[in-house]
């Protein structure tokens, strides 16, 4: 077991960025003591990463505990939490835009990753048209059926048992059929090696995307939360979403939701940071 601890320059509120992470209930997320588990796949040896908060939203400071390849593991950890992301800057930015009230409420958030780009992909295939709890009842289902526990963490299925799953077993759990071929589907291309996300850390939004809209089921929605949350590319505004639809409605007091086109003028001074006015809009509402 190794320790490390970190410091970093302010802005980050851990504690707004836990209060996000545990509307899943997958997350293993302590409020009191500011602290999550984490989930990791290392090679074949899956392992649990502690990460507990000991600084404040200005001196932001963690102590984290695991096993393993601690450089690895560290970077991949730093990676999630985007502790090389400069909050302060982008707060700025957002002051000479009218989101400006937003960012201040929510000063500091920061965008922390999915813990692995296969999960996301999944949860992005399994949330598609559903309402937030059932998606999240369903993705739960869906990993204590076929996945693993270790110190009270839950890790999704790898590939190789995704892909040999059956669309009655998915069935079982109240996916729809099409959506049980859709996530089957994803587990068939990352096992065979056709759908390699290490490479995805190289690519352009725009070469990803084109990869990923071949996918049967993939859409421009699963795509855009894809690049947010499963590899944190910082300039994504995914329009079709009713969540951040609502939100625009709420913030601006709009007496519809906007169209299309009203977002799509709305966000340009926004760039290039689109994604955390996605966080902070979608943080509004929750």
């Amino acid at each position: 077991m190794w320790q490390e601890t970190v410091t970093l320059s302010g802005p980050y509120h851990f504690e707004l960025a836990l209060d996000r992470l545990k509307l899943d209930p997958l997350h293993v997320v302590d409020l009191s003591n500011k602290t999550i588990k984490v989930p990791l796949q290392e090679n074949t040896n899956r392992t649990v990463i502690e990460v507990k908060g000991i600084g404040n939203l200005h001196k932001p400071e963690f102590l984290i505990k695991g096993e393993g390849n601690q450089q690895l593991l560290m970077e991949r950890i730093s990676e999630i939490f985007g502790w090389h992301t400069d909050l302060k800057k982008i707060h700025d930015h957002f002051q000479n835009t009218d989101l400006k009230d937003l960012f201040r409420t929510h000063f500091g958030t920061p965008l922390v990753l999915d813990f692995d780009p296969f999960s996301c992909l999944l949860k992005c295939i399994i949330h598609q048209q559903l309402n937030l709890n059932f998606a999240f009842t369903l993705t739960q289902r869906f990993v204590q059926t076929f996945g693993h526990e270790q110190d009270g963490v839950w890790f999704y299925p790898e590939p190789e048992v995704v892909a040999n799953l059956t669309v009655e077993e998915l069935r079982e759990l109240q996916f729809s059929r099409r959506k049980a071929e859709y996530v089957i589907g994803i587990g068939k291309l990352i096992a065979s090696g056709k759908l390699d996300f290490h490479k995805m850390k190289q690519q352009s939004d725009e070469e990803i995307a084109s990869e990923l809209i071949e996918i049967r089921g993939v859409g421009p929605w699963t795509v855009q939360n894809f690049l947010m949350s499963g590899l944190g590319r910082p300039n994504l505004f995914p329009v079709a979403d009713i969540g951040l639809q609502n939100a625009l409605k709420k913030y601006y007091q709009l007496e519809q939701k906007p169209t299309t086109a009203e977002m799509e003028q709305m966000k340009t001074p926004w760039e290039p940071y689109l994604t955390y006015a996605s966080l902070y809009l979608w943080r509004s509402i929750e």
